[in-house]
């Protein structure tokens, strides 16, 4: 079923009245400046907030981008923090102009959510990867194995939003949370998934394929 257009996150809507009536006042008191100044803020706080729809692959075995923006590595690991076993790590970081709402890359159940808190080092770094604050998402999924989903705060953002919660069945593309003001999501697959993106990669959440569970 196709999702409800929601054009902007709510997230975002105290942000974008405070702004636009910030506007509103320095343009009544006559501070063209302030006023133009503070037009341009609202306009980027809108922006910044918009969660457009998305065409989900009709692939059954397709895993897609939990987020937009540039793929930063790719890399085999043992994860002990999330799934406990040898996984293909994806890390893709947010600038402040990409969409920040995060989307499910496939089908699942969740079985945990796995708050910790942080550092505020820059997103994109080794030390912010592993040392900010995270919200991770661990799900069990009808094909039989687990993965996990990391939302990474960076050195600006300061708020993780994940409205996903333990218990909930999700389907793939489907909203689950946002980050504010620039940051990354990792992802930890099972070795077995065929990936298809490589690092320095632009991605589109819900929509770019990262690889295929055979």
């Amino acid at each position: 079923m196709k999702e409800p257009q929601i054009p902007v996150a709510s997230e975002g809507y105290p942000f974008i009245v405070f702004s636009g009536f910030a506007t509103l006042i320095a343009a009544l008191l006559g501070y063209e400046f302030i006023a133009v100044l503070l037009l341009f803020v609202s306009g980027f706080v809108f922006y910044f907030f918009r969660d457009p729809e998305r065409i989900i692959p009709d692939a059954e075995d397709a895993v897609v981008s939990p987020a937009d923006g540039k793929v930063i590595l790719v890399e085999k690991i043992f994860d002990d923090r999330f799934v406990n076993e040898h996984a293909y790590k994806v890390s893709i970081f947010m600038s402040i102009f990409d969409v920040h709402v995060n989307r499910l890359p496939f089908d699942g159940e969740v079985e945990k959510i796995q708050y910790a808190a942080g550092s505020f080092y820059a997103a994109n770094t080794d030390q912010g990867g592993l040392g900010n604050e995270h919200c991770a998402v661990i799900l069990s999924t009808p094909k039989n194995f687990r993965y996990a989903v990391v939302q990474v705060a960076g050195l600006v953002a300061r708020r993780i939003v994940c409205w996903a919660e333990k218990g909930d069945t999700l389907e793939r593309g489907s909203r689950f949370g946002l980050i504010r003001f620039g940051s990354r999501v990792d992802i930890y697959l099972p070795q077995q998934v065929q990936l298809e993106v490589q690092s320095g990669q632009r991605v589109r959440a819900g929509e770019t394929v990262i690889g295929y569970i055979p």
